[in-house]
């Protein structure tokens, strides 16, 4: 059985368990920097797509983390990877922001409402009827439908706001077609991540903060998991699947080389050097 010592590659989820609310949590940022010092191999990965890498990087860098660019690996980076091997130099009608359409537009895509080989719908904060009706008849017409992610609400400082996966049910309802959702929990996007850095599955881990998507989705790609509880999970309510992780820890600071609790049960980082 693999233990954490034979792991030599680390993908890890962004949102509970690097940063939370736009403060780093505990030893997210020595973890990060270990990694960069030993030549360690990762990706940091989020469903969001409406972000490019270079977004991305400036949001983590105001919390306090150092992610170089090509260590962000989005499901819209994934959607575009995904897309570009079933169909290159294809064209695509998008319901996105720049996350997804500047990964296809790198990807060689055309963007119309023209006959589009593919209809992609992606994260974003202004849809439109006008949009939604476009995309219903494209699919109708015979494009093939396409999700990024699986994720029905997203978070805003007002409450919960309807993402991906509930545009996406309203357009199966309309048309009786489902679409093929590439992010989380898709092991998909963990195989294509593994390819951009040239890790194997057998010698790779994922770290993740929730029981559906993180871990389920590490486990059906054949990575060591582990699961932190500084997100949406807790030892309660993970008792509920019928799988677990390869590992339950309080938080990332428990990767981090030497570190020790102190007498209040926080955390003292280890000095970098």
């Amino acid at each position: 059985m693999r233990e954490r010592k034979d792991i030599v590659a680390w993908l890890t989820d962004m949102d509970g368990v690097l940063v939370h609310e736009n403060h780093p949590l505990p030893g997210a940022q020595e973890l990060i920097a270990q990694w960069n010092r030993n030549g360690t191999e990762y990706l940091v990965l989020t469903n969001n797509s409406i972000y490019t890498p270079r977004d991305l990087v400036a949001r983590l860098r105001a919390s306090g983390l150092d992610v170089p660019e090509n260590r962000i690996w989005t499901s819209a980076l994934a959607t575009a990877d995904f897309l570009a091997s079933q169909k290159p130099a294809g064209s695509a009608y998008v319901i996105g922001e720049a996350g997804i359409i500047t990964a296809l537009h790198e990807r060689g895509y055309i963007m119309t409402d023209r006959d589009p080989d593919f209809v992609v719908i992606g994260e974003t904060r202004t849809y439109s009827f006008e949009q939604i009706t476009t995309a219903i008849r494209l699919i109708a017409a015979g494009a093939r439908f396409i999700a990024t992610n699986p994720d029905p609400t997203g978070p805003s400082a007002d409450g919960i706001l309807p993402a991906t996966g509930a545009i996406a049910a309203l357009v199966t309802a309309a048309t009786g077609r489902k679409p093929y959702i590439v992010g989380k929990p898709n092991p998909m996007m963990f195989r294509s991540a593994l390819n951009r850095i040239g890790a194997h599955s057998e010698t790779t881990g994922m770290i993740g903060d929730r029981m559906d998507t993180d871990i389920v989705a590490g486990m059906e790609a054949g990575l060591h998991t582990v699961l932190v509880l500084t997100g949406i999970s807790t030892r309660q309510n993970i008792e509920v699947f019928p799988f677990r992780a390869t590992e339950v820890l309080e938080g990332v600071f428990e990767l981090v080389d030497g570190w020790t609790p102190d007498l209040n049960g926080d955390v003292e980082a280890p000095e970098l050097p």
